[in-house]
């Protein structure tokens, strides 16, 4: 292996989900050694910590939501997307026992990885659509899934958007659901894997290689016949219930791959606009994506 190969790839992951699932794959695979490209997984449990460390270089590729980089970009970073890598996850909206409606939520305190990215601008989006204002609620920015989850149980945040398996395991404790992504906003695009255009232009193949391993797990993880090895590969520490991981792996066999394009990026940049209330004019989907890596990847 040539030296450069050895040297790895330092991936970050805000959080564990179902969402990763071909990344588990990946690794339980061998898929990123076959294509001769080592990686090192971070779990950071923060966007706004994994923001200012793509921005500084303390990690070279990056699993989160588009707006990300969109914010990245608009206040001078080089970063770009380079791959689509999850499809839009079906949060839930979960809320503590006698939250009833979304007014409910008026004066309370709302669990966040960070308030002003990600899932957190669609949040503001729904809540200002029914009515409330910015000060009518608070943000309370807690971490990842398993932070927000803590968060709730403990009584600390009354809601929060949730993935499987969080979201299940607190309506079996009495909590309750306002409703989710897909059915508030069903063109949302998913999360994305985004790098340093400067990185990337002097690690173009590890970093092809890298993209090919991972969508090579996807095609794995969408072959029927793999199904029981790929609920084993599911992290124990998901602890999520077989029929849950039953139900996981035929949703992800019956969409399509992953994929993002410029008409699911205007959604963020049109998102990433009105949440910060900008006037001047919104940036065209190139000047935040580079998807000529993934081409080359050739999958």
């Amino acid at each position: 292996m040539p030296a450069a190969a050895a040297t790895p790839v330092k991936l970050a992951i805000i959080s564990e989900g179902v969402n990763a699932w071909p990344l588990y794959v990946a690794q339980g695979r061998k898929l990123f050694e076959q294509e001769g490209v080592a990686v090192d997984v971070t779990l950071t449990g923060s966007s706004n910590h994994q923001l200012e460390q793509m921005r500084s270089g303390g990690y070279d590729i990056g699993f989160q939501q588009s707006d990300h980089v969109v914010r990245a970009v608009e206040t001078g970073s080089d970063l770009c997307i380079v791959m689509a890598q999850g499809h839009a996850p079906e949060l839930s909206l979960v809320v503590a026992p006698g939250i009833k409606t979304i007014v409910d939520l008026k004066g309370r305190d709302i669990a966040v990885d960070g308030a002003n990215t990600g899932y957190a601008l669609l949040l503001r989006k729904l809540l200002a659509e029914n009515g409330l204002a910015k000060t009518d609620y608070r943000f309370i920015e807690i971490g990842g899934s398993q932070e927000r989850f803590d968060a709730l149980q403990s009584g600390q945040c009354v809601a929060s958007w949730l993935n499987p398996p969080f979201d299940r395991n607190l309506f079996a404790a009495g909590f309750g659901s306002l409703g989710t992504t897909m059915q508030f906003f069903p063109e949302y695009p998913g999360s994305i894997a985004a790098a340093r255009r400067s990185w990337a232009s002097l690690n173009g193949d590890r970093l092809v290689a890298f993209i090919r391993a991972f969508r090579n797990a996807c095609h794995w993880l969408k072959d029927p016949a793999n199904k029981a090895e790929a609920i084993k590969l599911l992290p124990e520490r998901l602890k999520i219930a077989p029929e849950l991981a039953n139900k996981a792996f035929d949703a992800f066999v019956a969409r399509p791959l992953p994929a993002i394009d410029a008409s699911g990026l205007r959604q963020v940049i049109d998102v990433y606009w009105q949440a910060e209330g900008l006037t001047v004019p919104k940036g065209e989907p190139g000047k935040y994506m580079d998807l000529s890596y993934q081409q080359r990847a050739g999958n």
